[in-house]
């Protein structure tokens, strides 16, 4: 008795011309899931958003959310010197603030560049009139503001946002590395400057009376010419008395 012939399926010729199918990237362990996070945000130079963090461990989105959850938990109850914080779309770890003056005084040694006032009120007008232009941030100011325009360009505080339409001058908005360092998610967290500034129309008015307006020379007034002395009369030589 022979054996019947094998038939080849079309779904096993397709496997033979194709060859092995291609097996999907393997996810990361659950348990191993915590510390794969944590040794990439070590290595982060800028908050890394839960997507890209998805993205490198293959894991799902949600499932990372959570851990980075539970990580910022854990940090906050077992008494860490730093924290995980989701700060510019981002997370990112940071240390705590109350060990900032043992940071200041040993790690950074005074070295740290602290922004001038100067620079700060031009961060501030920046921050809360974006975009804008230098011109219009001096007008603002009451002072020039070239330099610390740069000052603030070179820190990576502010950047370039286009022309204006108008005008054509470069304007100016603050970065994220600005939103970054001031542990904020949006530029919407900026505390309302309602109750310390005029109405648009009276700010808009006010920098109207800045622009400067050409001045009418006075009049000189001729003074009359001094009128002429006369001059001294001669005097008659006393006679000698005779001896």
């Amino acid at each position: 008795m022979t054996d019947a012939p094998e038939t080849v399926t079309e779904q096993d010729a397709a496997a033979t011309e194709t060859g092995p199918a291609e097996t999907a990237p393997e996810e990361t362990a659950p348990e191993n899931l915590s510390g794969a996070i944590e040794a990439l945000l070590l290595m982060a130079e800028e908050p890394m958003a839960a997507a890209t963090l998805a993205e490198a461990t293959r894991a799902p989105v949600d499932r990372v959310i959570e851990v980075l959850s539970e990580l910022a938990a854990f940090y906050d109850s077992s008494g860490r010197g730093f924290e995980l914080r989701h700060v510019g779309g981002g997370w990112r770890y940071y240390t705590r603030a109350e060990h900032a003056e043992l940071i200041n005084r040993w790690v950074l040694d005074g070295q740290q560049a602290k922004l001038s006032q100067a620079a700060l009120e031009t961060l501030a007008v920046v921050a809360y009139l974006q975009p804008i232009s230098r011109t219009r941030v001096a007008a603002v100011r009451g002072v020039s503001v070239d330099g610390v325009m740069r000052t603030l360009t070179a820190r990576g505080l502010i950047e370039e946002a286009g022309h204006d339409e108008e005008t054509g001058a470069l304007l100016f908005r603050t970065s994220d590395l600005f939103t970054e360092k001031l542990g904020l998610t949006s530029l919407h967290e900026l505390p309302a400057l309602a109750p310390y500034l005029p109405e648009a129309a009276e700010l808009e008015a006010e920098l109207s009376t800045l622009v400067e307006q050409p001045t009418v020379p006075a009049a000189s007034t001729e003074t009359a010419p001094d009128t002429e002395t006369t001059p001294d009369t001669e005097t008659t030589p006393e006679t000698e008395e005779t001896p």
